[in-house]
């Protein structure tokens, strides 16, 4: 689940501005139903089977479920909700009849298959198959019912529903998914269909009149593509955007602006700071067990995100109860800190930076440069880190230039999903995560009791079984550290009001924007009269 989603960008201004050719009307998708939103991330495809919209909210494409916002799934291509063996090893999903793609071709049983074995297949790479570990086959029983098999009982079978159904003619073929037109000519179900998109610059849905669960009233939503956060916010204080997504101080400090309102979305996006045991000293548990000490998260949240936020000791999060151990945490004790160095043989030199045995206490982090709070929270690590010695080497770059250093170098993360703490935190610290994808437990951390508690809260059935085996992996990871947990992000968004109705909070995952932020239910938004 750890992904690089850029969110925060720092593109010089005047570039942007020059680019951007969007609408500029007030409230500006031309439509009397429309709306023009601005967004800081473009994604770079649109097929769920390489990953978009993978925690659902997908506008192109439904999932057998759905989140309702708060907590809970919800049938959606399913006619009611799946059911299961009292072993959790096998689920059965009757599908909603009358339901048909973009293309007017009819789903059923055959797609669902299809999409699913497509996943498995190594023939179509697809970039999430590491997350089905647990499927061993998927059946078509007849055309309104399917039957999964896994390999092991697995009660978060159904957080892995909201994966969005394609037709099964695209996945005639077995090559790889990269390949497909889906990428840039999404066919799905979803509520709204893919008009246009003039990459860097804009993005065009139309609401679908065929949706089963009715037309959207909100018609027409153009997506404008502006990375840099002063310039989204110009904009939308000029009149331009609907809405936007914002860092949570920008959000504030332009949050005056008539006719519209702030909001502050809970969530479960962790940011993080990747420690790879290969490295001779983030390698070194003291030092690992130091960095966890030495850094002020709560500083950060009240600094970087304007108190819009939660320190991060583990990657789940206090609103994942019960799942979350409120015990599993570092104290801010850079005293503390700098006796653990010390025990492990580092000395501090005559320019404050520890050594030991001819190795000096010095490490790279690398961030996305386009990312201004990652670049932030890096400066605020790098700088707790000093002041017990610890010397980090900040780079801010591309992710082209970050991915193949991963394994090897530290990086500011982030990823989360309040769907389900096995898929919150099997992929971050399970050690045979490692090598199964770029951004799964980068760091190579490995730990015997992890390893159990998170495999035994995998296949036990029911929260009351489940939540122990997590907050006994929380213990374990805090007695072990295998990175530096900062915190969990509040998402901030600035919308127009007084134009619809509809609007629900949510906790949302690491993806968040336009696809998720006050429009991850826009579809059932309606018009104020």
């Amino acid at each position: 689940m750890l992904n690089r989603r850029v969110f925060l960008a720092a593109v010089p201004t005047t570039m942007l501005a020059a680019a951007c050719t969007a609408p500029t009307a007030p409230g500006g998708s031309g439509s009397p139903n429309g709306m023009l939103l601005g967004d800081g991330y473009e994604p770079d495809t649109l097929h769920p089977l390489l990953g978009y919209a993978q925690e659902g909210a997908a506008k192109f494409y439904d999932g057998l479920v759905s989140f309702d916002g708060r907590g809970t799934l919800r049938p959606a291509l399913a006619a009611e909700e799946p059911s299961s063996t009292p072993d959790a090893r096998q689920w059965t999903v009757t599908l909603r009849e009358n339901v048909v793609f973009h293309d007017g071709t009819p789903f059923d049983a055959d797609d669902v298959v299809a999409t699913y074995r497509a996943v498995l297949d190594p023939a179509f790479a697809s970039t999430i198959s590491s997350d089905f570990d647990m499927l061993e086959r998927v059946e078509k029983v007849d055309a309104r019912t399917v039957r999964f098999d896994l390999k092991y009982p697995y009660a978060a079978w159904p957080a892995l529903m909201v994966l969005g159904i394609v037709p099964a003619e695209t996945l005639a073929e077995p090559e790889p998914l990269e390949n497909s037109p889906l990428n840039t000519e999404p066919i799905g179900t979803g509520p709204y269909r893919l008009v246009e998109w003039r990459r860097g610059d804009q993005m065009i849905w139309r609401g679908n009149e065929n949706y089963w669960g009715g037309a959207p009233q909100v018609g027409d939503i153009t997506v404008v593509f502006a990375t840099d956060d002063n310039t989204r916010a110009q904009r939308l204080q000029a009149g331009e955007f609907d809405g936007t997504v914002l860092p949570p101080v920008l959000a504030e400090r332009v949050g005056g602006v008539d006719g519209y309102r702030v909001l502050h979305h809970d969530s479960a996006d962790f940011r993080s700071i990747t420690l790879p045991v290969g490295n001779p000293v983030t390698g070194d548990p003291a030092v690992r067990l130091a960095l966890n000490l030495a850094v002020n998260r709560q500083g950060m949240v009240d600094a970087l995100l304007g108190g819009h936020g939660t320190p991060a000791s583990t990657p789940i999060p206090p609103s994942m109860r019960p799942h979350h151990e409120p015990s599993a945490v570092f104290p801010f004790d850079p005293a503390r800190a700098e006796q653990v160095l010390g025990a492990a043989g580092w000395v501090r030199g005559s320019d404050g930076i520890r050594t030991r045995g001819g190795e000096r206490a010095r490490f790279a982090v690398l961030y996305n440069a386009e990312d201004s709070l990652r670049r932030d929270l890096a400066l605020a690590f790098a700088s707790d880190a000093q002041t017990v010695g610890i010397e980090v080497a900040l780079e801010g770059l591309g992710w082209d230039a970050i991915d193949p250093r991963i394994n090897d170098d530290s990086v500011v993360l982030g990823a989360g999903t309040p769907l389900d703490p096995d898929l919150q935190t099997y992929s971050a610290l399970h050690s045979s995560a490692t090598g199964t994808g770029t951004y799964n437990n980068p760091g190579g951390y490995r730990n015997a009791e992890v390893d159990a508690a998170l495999d035994a809260g995998r296949r036990a059935i029911g929260d009351q079984e489940r939540a122990p085996h997590y907050r006994r992996a929380q213990t374990a990871y805090v007695a072990d550290p295998g990175a530096v947990y900062l915190a969990f992000l509040d998402h901030s968004y600035l919308v127009r009001e007084g134009r619809w109705n509809g609007y629900q909070p949510v906790v949302e995952p690491h993806t968040h924007g336009t696809t998720w932020g006050p429009w991850w239910n826009v579809e059932d938004w309606t018009t104020v009269t």
